[in-house]
């Protein structure tokens, strides 16, 4: 193999490398939302609109987490089960899931690209964040934590 062919491999290996490492950082961390960013341009609502039309009632809990999945997601599953395991010990919290394939309309309109998505809304209906990827369970725990009470 000649120098430029050896320059290229070594490029394209970090390129992969950075690429893994930010796709690796990304998952499952929950990032804010402005409301400006809540806005869904297409339909002329906003996001939390959306999730009230699926069902997520924000006043009747500290915290609502509505997360959407489809049949065949492990994570999914995984992410699922840890939310129902927190809703038992913190009382503040509810919890919404959505089929992503029985509601493509509400998946366009909040740009839901992977499963399992999380939607978090405070008491007042505000979007607080949204995660993509499954949540790590310690920031999940944080997060939950972080809005409400914790039952002893």
């Amino acid at each position: 193999m000649d120098a430029t062919g050896l320059v290229v491999l070594a490029a394209a290996l970090v390129v992969s490398a950075l690429a893994a490492w930010w796709l690796r950082t990304r998952n499952g961390a929950v990032r804010a939302v402005s409301e400006e960013g809540a806005t869904v341009p297409e339909a002329g609502t906003t996001s939390t609109a959306v999730l009230q039309e699926l069902g997520a009632r924000p006043e009747d809990a500290d915290l609502t987490v509505v997360q959407f999945s489809t049949a065949f997601c492990g994570p999914c599953r995984a992410t699922r089960a840890r939310l129902q395991q927190l809703q038992t010990t913190r009382p503040g919290l509810a919890y919404l899931h959505v089929d992503a394939e029985s509601h493509l309309d509400a998946v366009r309109a909040l740009d839901v690209r992977r499963t399992p998505t999380l939607f978090y809304l405070g008491r007042d209906g505000a979007l607080i964040g949204r995660s993509s990827g499954a949540p790590r369970p310690d920031e999940l725990t944080a997060l939950v934590d972080a809005h409400t009470a914790v039952q002893s």
